[in-house]
């Protein structure tokens, strides 16, 4: 029987991820991690390049492809490679003078909840639209995820009203930094051709426009006043631009052929 790794097609996890607008998920996800003054410091203080925040999106991105649709062996090996790289990350924050530790539990949790939330968030207003039973089981079912990179079960959110009370839980924490102002300007500007700034734009306005407005605050920004319906295009124009700029996904052409043969259309 052929490895389907933790979800497989049937899954909630590879509906929502096989979806492009998954790119406004973790756009999204991005600005609002960075609002955490500890989650922000292990990349400015730690990364080979200062501040090295396009990386880190490639980087997550790679690890939620590997641990959503590959083999088991796969998920494994990509969170080992999270874990390590983890590992040696600790210091003190020049922000807030607290100490940190990448592996430290609740720095994880928050890292975890937001991708969640984010890429929940980004399916339900530019996707196809989950019920309330199929988001809570989305929610679940990302807890598989989470344990790749050292979370426990007992410390995850199982539903979606766990999932608002545990990010409401972190907002005491939440401010406004240098950090957050770098990753704020690198994802509305980020380094790529000519061709592709106009939709990258939307792109980054659709993300902006499903956070929540008390983060929004934080960064001292409001939602931007484009049409809607400029959005959701935007978002499809930017998956198609993405998908013709950036490298092709082994593990999800797998997945795909895999699906296929169980009847499933990714």
């Amino acid at each position: 029987m052929k490895d389907e790794g933790y979800f497989g097609p049937h899954s909630m996890a590879w509906r929502v991820h096989s979806n492009p607008v998954t790119l406004v998920g973790g756009v999204r996800a991005l600005l609002i991690q960075a609002l955490h003054p500890l989650a922000m410091a292990g990349i400015l203080e730690h990364s080979v390049v200062t501040g090295d925040i396009s990386g880190r999106y490639m980087r997550t991105r790679d690890f939620v492809l590997a641990a959503i649709f590959g083999d088991r062996a796969t998920a494994d090996e990509a969170g080992a490679r999270v874990r390590a790289a983890h590992r040696p990350v600790a210091g003190v924050d020049r922000v807030t003078g607290l100490s940190y530790r990448a592996t430290d539990p609740e720095l994880l949790l928050w890292v975890h909840c937001a991708l969640v939330d984010s890429f929940l968030a980004a399916q339900q207003r530019f996707g196809r639209r989950l019920e309330g039973a199929e988001a809570d089981l989305y929610v679940a079912e990302m807890m598989r995820m989470g344990r790749l990179v050292g979370l426990r079960d007992e410390d995850m959110p199982v539903g979606r009203e766990d999932l608002r009370i545990t990010m409401a839980s972190y907002e005491g924490m939440l401010r406004h930094s240098e950090g957050a102002d770098a990753t704020w300007k690198l994802l509305a500007h980020p380094p790529m051709p000519l061709a592709g700034r106009p939709v990258w734009a939307l792109v980054f306005a659709a993300s902006v426009s499903i956070m929540p407005p008390k983060l929004l605050r934080i960064y001292g920004r409001t939602a931007p006043k484009i049409p809607a319906s400029a959005l959701s295009a935007g978002v499809t124009a930017g998956a198609r631009f993405a998908r013709m700029i950036g490298r092709p996904s082994p593990v999800f052409a797998a997945a795909r052929e895999l699906a296929r043969a169980e009847g499933v259309r990714l």
